[in-house]
């Protein structure tokens, strides 16, 4: 969670939710990392889950994530969510709760709902203070 706290800043350092991920593989190697870039190239889904999981995919030369863990700093919205199930991630770690977004366990459970083809193990409220404290100095700032 540290290293995705660390992109988390690099996002809020340029002006985007400082939201960040890492994909660690299955002997729990980082092979991808990113933060939210939406306000810095102007793109809808630029999402630090979404960028991790294309980096991970583009790496290993593979859509299929089964035997890696994503780890992110924000409950996932519905479209990461959708996302992640999509590329059968089997492991989600997440630290801050989403109340207005999230779909890990806030608002939905996208990614436990027994009616989809895929669903992975799910670790909840990690460095949940730190991750929180994040965001707040971030939206702090804007006010």
């Amino acid at each position: 969670m540290a290293l995705a706290l660390s992109e988390a800043n690099a996002a809020g350092s340029h002006g985007d939710v400082p939201v960040g991920a890492v994909i660690l593989d299955e002997n729990d190697r980082v092979i991808a990392r990113a933060h939210n870039t939406r306000e810095a190239d102007c793109e809808i889904t630029g999402h630090a889950e979404i960028r991790a999981m294309q980096e991970a995919s583009r790496k290993r030369g593979e859509w299929r994530l089964p035997d890696c863990t994503l780890v992110v700093t924000l409950e996932p919205c519905a479209m990461c969510a959708g996302a992640l199930v999509q590329a059968r991630i089997g492991r989600l770690v997440f630290g801050a709760f989403d109340d207005k977004a999230g779909a890990v366990a806030s608002l939905w459970d996208v990614v436990r709902d027994p009616r989809l083809n895929h669903n992975p193990q799910v670790v909840s409220g990690v460095m949940a203070e730190a991750c929180a404290g994040v965001l707040r100095d971030f939206f702090g700032q804007l006010r």
